[in-house]
């Protein structure tokens, strides 16, 4: 069985740590690889290697960092259906979502090649008489991303080329759940001939993560996943002076109003809540169709969602696969009865989803809540699978009101045809990211993408502009010659 190796210094190399975990097929249960827990002294070798090489990298001209990331780009783009393939296969998203998972972290590579004009800065000349001031943009060193299983090739993206194109080094330590698309990803990279120590990779677990936030030669952290890992690791962060970006959970809202386009709406949102089987931080969780809408929207909703194929995602008939693991189905099992002991409505019950021919997937239908209440467990916590909850509102208002009685504010979206209603939902919900007439309101590569409340800690948000501020240091020059 293939054991996977870090990769230090421009090298692959074995793990010091001695347990080994199995690397599933979540839709067949076949064990593809197996992954190595590494250990602090794994992690010390990868940022001692990153920060041997920050003073030379730091060192070559922006357009000529840029220039790795556009041969980069285009090997991406010749093996993007290979590592759909792989991602599918550690995941279980279809093939499909898998494809434009990918697609979406080479956006942030094209992005990124832009570095030279992002890290412009600004001068003003006499500022006072004979004096001139200049803001540099300047990197600081050591940077590492902490990742997780749900969009295996595209988040690391999200940072890697920023880290490296302002000219700083790098650590990733991807989820010990998807390993193997970053193994893949980091073959590619070796292609293009970066030095060694620019981009280093350590899989591993728990002992990684405190490793990295506690090492005194990071600089930075960026994490995403559950918000309370978010909140340990910006604690941690902040007590050793690290930057940290740190994206949390979500529980997102889905207001459909009486006057929207009724079919596509309710289509979209049915997509929004079961793709990628509900794991992903921008899915809708509670559906909110507002006064006289409430009884069509959740007719068609049950109607859509019945449509849906359960199945192995590299089936092209398949349109939700499974989650992730067995511990993962069974925490979302748990979720579905604790909506039944408070009294929630199951108007569609996924629990004992089957597949022919495939008994060791991790399946859950979609599965579908009414009378669901926000003090209600499943109304105000992130379940992360395929569970959609209703909730009602008389009017917009009321809708606005429950959307930010979320402790989340990471996304929220309303289907509208009347652009005042939209106005007022995106000026006044408490969400970093809004979509109007858009289910999952995923900013492009070029706009920063977090959210807000218990959704985000930390510095910034993650790529775009917000991007480059958190790999940059801002300094002012204030000059006069004699």
């Amino acid at each position: 069985m293939r054991v996977l190796e870090n990769f230090i210094n421009g090298a692959w190399v074995a793990s010091a740590g001695t347990t080994l975990l199995d690397v599933k097929n979540p839709a067949t249960g076949e064990v593809l690889a197996k992954v190595p827990l590494s250990t602090s002294a794994d992690v010390d070798a990868a940022v001692q290697a990153a920060k041997a090489a920050f003073p030379a990298w730091r060192a070559v001209p922006p357009v000529q960092r840029a220039r790795y990331l556009f041969k980069l780009k285009s090997l991406f783009d010749q093996h993007r259906e290979e590592i759909a393939n792989i991602c599918t296969s550690e995941h279980g998203k279809t093939f499909a979502e898998s494809f434009n998972d990918f697609g979406r972290g080479i956006e942030n590579v094209e992005h990124a090649c832009g570095t030279p004009s992002l890290l412009m800065g600004q001068n003003l000349e006499d500022v006072a008489s004979g004096i001139d001031s200049k803001v540099l943009r300047q990197p600081l060193g050591v940077f590492a991303a902490i990742t997780p299983f749900n969009f295996p090739p595209m988040v690391p993206l999200w940072f890697l080329p920023y880290a490296i194109a302002t000219g700083n080094t790098f650590v990733l330590k991807p989820s010990e759940q998807v390993p193997l698309s970053q193994r893949r990803i980091f073959e590619l990279i070796q292609q293009i001939g970066l030095p060694n120590g620019v981009v280093n990779l350590v899989n591993g677990g728990r002992e990684v993560v405190e490793a990295i936030c506690e090492h005194p030669d990071v600089k930075g952290v960026s994490f995403v996943g559950s918000s309370n890992v978010a909140k340990i690791v910006y604690r941690k962060c902040g007590e050793t002076g690290k930057r940290v970006q740190a994206l949390g959970g979500a529980k997102n809202f889905i207001v459909i109003m009486p006057d929207a386009d009724m079919e596509r709406a309710v289509q979209n949102a049915v997509e929004s809540c079961y793709g990628c089987a509900g794991q992903r931080c921008l899915a809708g969780s509670v559906i909110v169709p507002v006064g006289d809408a409430y009884e069509r929207v959740r007719d068609l909703f049950v109607a859509y969602a019945k449509k849906i194929v359960l199945g192995d995602g590299k089936d092209p008939a398949t349109t939700l696969g499974p989650v992730i693991s067995r511990a993962h189905k069974d925490r979302v099992l748990s979720y579905i009865e604790k909506g039944l002991q408070e009294g929630a409505k199951l108007v569609l019950d996924g629990r004992n989803a089957t597949v022919p021919g495939l008994p060791d997937g991790n399946w859950i239908g979609p599965t579908i809540f009414e009378d669901v209440r926000p003090d209600m467990v499943i109304g105000r916590e992130e379940i992360f699978g395929p569970v959609a909850s209703f909730m009602r509102a008389k009017d917009l208002d009321e809708a606005i009101r429950l959307a930010n009685a979320s402790e989340f504010g990471n996304a929220a979206s309303i289907y509208t045809t009347n652009g005042k209603a939209a106005r007022e939902f995106g000026a006044r919900v408490e969400a970093g990211m809004v979509g109007v007439n858009i289910g999952v309101a995923a900013p492009m590569s070029f706009f920063p993408f977090g959210g807000q409340k218990a959704s985000l800690f930390g510095d910034t948000k993650a790529h775009g502009s917000a991007g480059i501020d958190f790999y940059t240091e801002r300094k002012i020059v204030i000059e006069r010659w004699f």
